[in-house]
């Protein structure tokens, strides 16, 4: 399974480790995702979805439904 959060699409990043000396190797930024399970209230059934806890706060200030509305919109939801 790819790191890669299904509401908002974050993804692993690629930057640098910096030493003391100004040595630079590459290193991976990985999201911070979590694999929760969300009540729909319309048609009380359960969703587990594997988001960023960004996405979590997201669900939890416009609501389940809106958010996913929001996600199809930008083409980022896809539903497995």
């Amino acid at each position: 399974m790819s790191r890669i959060c299904q509401l908002t699409g974050k993804k692993v990043m690629v930057g640098n480790n910096v030493s003391h000396s100004k040595r630079r190797t590459k290193r991976t930024f990985y999201p911070n995702l979590q694999k929760k399970r969300f009540f729909n209230p319309e048609d009380g059934t359960y969703v587990t979805l594997r988001v960023s806890t960004s996405a979590m706060r997201t669900i939890n200030k416009i609501g389940l439904k809106a958010a996913i509305a929001q996600s199809k919109a930008k083409g980022l939801f896809v539903e497995a």
